[in-house]
C-alpha cells in the first residue's frame, strides 16, 4: 500500500512540475525533487529517468549530491517570486501583497543561502 502511495505522489509531482514548466508562478524543480523522492521508494526506474533527463536531471543531481542550487536557478526563482509579489500588489492590493512578500522574504532568503 505504501509503495502505491509513493507512486501516486511521484506521478502527481511530475504532473505539477510539467505544468510549472509552462507557468511562471508554479515551480518545476521542487516538484521534480519530490517526485524523485517518491519514485526512489516506489519505482527506481522512473527515478533514474528523472535523474537522466537532459534538462532537469542536472539540478536534481546537484541537489541530491551537494544540496546546491545554481546561481541561474536562484535568480530565476527570485525574479519569479518578485513578479508574483508585484502581480499580487497590482491585482489584490494592500494588505494582501504582504502575504507573498513575506513568503518571498523567507523562501527567497533560504534559496539564496544554498550552496552553488
Amino acid at each position: 500500500m505504501r509503495r502505491h502511495l509513493y507512486l501516486a505522489g511521484g506521478v502527481i509531482s511530475v504532473a505539477l512540475g510539467a505544468i510549472g514548466a509552462f507557468l511562471p508562478i508554479l515551480p518545476t524543480v521542487p516538484f521534480l525533487l519530490l517526485a524523485t523522492f517518491c519514485f526512489a521508494r516506489s519505482n527506481p526506474a522512473w527515478e533514474q529517468r528523472l535523474l537522466d533527463h537532459p534538462r532537469y536531471g542536472p539540478p536534481l543531481r546537484q541537489w541530491r549530491e551537494r544540496r546546491a542550487i545554481s546561481r541561474k536557478a536562484k535568480q530565476g526563482a527570485l525574479i519569479a517570486m518578485g513578479a508574483g509579489v508585484v502581480l499580487t500588489g497590482v491585482t489584490a492590493g494592500w494588505p494582501w501583497v504582504l502575504i507573498p512578500a513575506l513568503v518571498m522574504g523567507v523562501t527567497g532568503t533560504w534559496i539564496w543561502t544554498r550552496a552553488e
